[in-house]
């Protein structure tokens, strides 16, 4: 539940609505638990419900005025961190270490700066694992479909990250990453 209740706080932005979209999920797997094959992965399918039920939520509430708090505080260890403690404490890569350059806030903003279409891949991807192939079952998209949004969700996050770089003069303009698409 934990882990189920961090995804939804990552995909709503809010506390309060993460709390009912992991309601609302484990309602209805317990509904259509009847219809899990024995077997398969229960944390994929259980991703899966949560993932289609934000969608529909999303879609449903985007005929309604947008509703935003800024207050809210996520910490970010994971977003800086993918791997996980295992993966940092074993080596350090270029981008850990560049990581530490950026705020929590910084990295947060980047993120909640991706279109949804884009973030949500990236969320199930690099925050909690998910393979390629298990993000297009949930998403219900081609797994070609789910690579390109991440190949672009991960570009935009770079720029950002970049734009953040030079606004704190990591980096000069000469280094300016090439555009290859």
């Amino acid at each position: 539940m934990p882990a189920l209740y961090a995804a939804a706080l990552r995909m709503t932005r809010n506390p309060s609505d993460a709390e009912d979209l992991v309601q609302e999920t484990y309602l209805k797997a317990f509904r259509s638990f009847g219809g899990f094959e024995q077997g398969t992965n229960l944390r994929a399918w259980l991703y899966r419900i949560l993932t289609n039920t934000f969608i529909n939520s999303y879609r449903s509430k985007k005929r309604r005025p947008a509703e935003t708090e800024l207050d809210e505080g996520e910490d970010l260890h994971l977003y800086r961190r993918l791997g996980g403690l295992e993966a940092v404490l074993a080596s350090r890569s270029a981008e850990d270490e560049l990581m530490d350059w950026f705020t929590d806030a910084e990295v947060k903003q980047a993120l909640e700066a991706l279109p949804d279409n884009f973030r949500i891949p990236v969320l199930l991807a690099d925050v909690e694992g998910f393979s390629y192939k298990e993000i297009a079952e949930m998403l219900d998209i081609p797994i070609g479909t789910v690579m390109s949004r991440l190949h672009r969700g991960r570009k935009s996050l770079q720029k950002q990250l970049y734009e953040f770089a030079l606004a704190r003069g990591l980096t000069g303009r000469s280094a300016v990453p090439a555009e290859s698409d």
